[in-house]
């Protein structure tokens, strides 16, 4: 089942069938002026698909493998290599490391194993409709690619596929930038039929399966306070989720006030979605000279999931720090997604570098706002390592699972957080109980 909306979807373009897929875009038809270029032949439109995702959803990337051969596998190897005596030119160092790497993936299969009863909750899950697929999208290419990974699919398919991977809820975002590039009552009415859509489709056919973050018109500040209070009130959204900068400007920004305001007054988060950079600001980081890499959507990639949109959000998370947005609304709420969008390896240089010269303008110890108005979501970053360093800075009552889907594998992301050597209790908070507690909502029984 698709749920088609008036135009509002997540991004100008994520990429024809032969790229890899994802968000992109530059919403509600109102494309961008590289987009617009592409479309009138002054470039390749081609050029302008790539939005990046996870390499492991690149099509370009599904290789068949031979069936021929036989993989001896890591333990049949270093058997094999020992009882020649030779070590098959591994060092001892590296026989060991096999070692402990066996040992360590075996204690991850138990964990796994004692693990599988893991609820989860999914707090990134994108979707987009026929009519904002067209609307948003340069080419039929891209259109099919996006439907192709199931992107516009909020029936049994997505149903299927969570239920594949385990996963009991999904927190459903509209594709970047959703309707941020529509200004005044036609952007105030597509995020209105788009939010309405969602209640009247997926949410009522597939109750418990599905909850929502709603879509605003925030170009129109007041009015976009208001549908995210309606929104909430009568159809039980549990936020709102934006994308990137809105007209060159982040939230920290006085207009936005109203629709700050009213998340506090409703006691509701903002989660920060990254979004595509002005374009300027893509003409000076990420744009090349050469074309043989336009035509690789290099440059797209690398202003998008390769680099550009995680420090995008993490740009913004500093600013509204030091620019006293939570001196303004202590009780804030922000969630941000894929592993902290860098914050992890970023946080002591910020903390000690910002701190001195916001010392006098910050009511609070840079670091304290972290700790007090921010949640961080998992989403498509399925890496033990990040998960533990984002622990060391993060509290485990402040992290929740996300899949990103569908440009990341649910069954992928829920197997590894299962091997994941954490203590019940806090893969439950982090699975589940976090999103439950902080969206006042229940993991339906099965």
């Amino acid at each position: 089942m698709a749920v088609d909306a008036a135009p509002s979807g997540r991004e100008c373009a994520a990429r024809p069938v032969a790229v890899r897929g994802g968000h992109q875009g530059a919403g509600d038809g109102v494309l961008s002026e590289r987009c617009r270029s592409a479309q009138a032949g002054r470039e390749d439109p081609l050029k302008h698909l790539a939005d990046g995702c996870r390499t492991d959803t690149s099509p370009h990337k599904r290789l068949k493998r031979g069936t021929d051969m036989k993989p001896m596998g890591r333990r049949g190897f270093l058997t094999a290599s020992t009882a020649l005596g030779i070590g098959a030119g591994l060092s001892t160092h590296a026989i060991v490391s096999e070692v402990n790497e066996n040992e360590t993936s075996d204690k991850t299969s138990d964990i796994s194993r004692r693990d599988q009863d893991l609820p989860f909750i999914g707090t990134e899950e994108t979707f987009t409709t026929p009519t904002l697929l067209k609307l948003n999208s340069i080419n039929q290419d891209h259109i099919d690619f996006l439907e192709e990974i199931g992107l516009s699919d909020l029936g049994q398919r997505r149903i299927g596929d969570m239920d594949k991977g385990g996963l009991n809820v999904q927190i459903l975002s509209a594709h970047t930038p959703s309707v941020q590039n529509v200004p005044g009552q036609r952007g105030i009415d597509l995020a209105y039929r788009l939010n309405r859509q969602l209640v009247e489709g997926p949410i009522a056919k597939y109750p418990g399966r599905f909850k929502a973050f709603a879509t605003l018109p925030l170009q129109s500040p007041e009015a976009a306070a208001d549908e995210l209070e309606r929104s909430v009130r009568e159809d039980g959204f549990l936020g709102a989720l934006t994308n990137g900068h809105i007209t060159k400007k982040y939230l920290d920004h006085p207009d936005f006030e109203p629709v700050l305001a009213r998340a506090v007054a409703l006691d509701v988060p903002i989660y920060l979605h990254p979004g595509y950079p002005a374009d300027e600001v893509f003409k000076i980081y990420y744009s090349t000279t050469r074309s043989e890499y336009t035509e690789e959507f290099q440059d797209y990639i690398f202003s998008g999931s390769g680099y550009g949109w995680h420090q995008e959000v993490l740009t913004q998370c500093v600013r509204m720090i030091t620019y006293g947005v939570f001196d303004r609304f202590p009780k804030l709420k922000i969630i941000i997604g894929h592993m902290g969008e860098g914050l992890p390896f970023y946080y002591e240089r910020i903390v000690n570098d910002m701190g001195e010269p916001t010392k006098e303008s910050l009511e609070k110890p840079i670091a304290q706002y972290f700790q007090d108005n921010f949640w961080v979501t998992t989403s498509a970053f399925p890496q033990t390592e990040l998960l533990e360093l984002l622990l060391k800075y993060i509290s485990v009552d402040r992290v929740m699972f996300a899949t990103d889907y569908p440009f990341a594998d649910i069954k992928e992301q829920t197997d590894w957080f299962r091997g994941v050597d954490l203590p019940r209790e806090d893969k439950e908070k982090i699975a589940f109980r976090n999103a439950e507690k902080l969206f006042r909502m229940k993991v339906p029984v099965k």
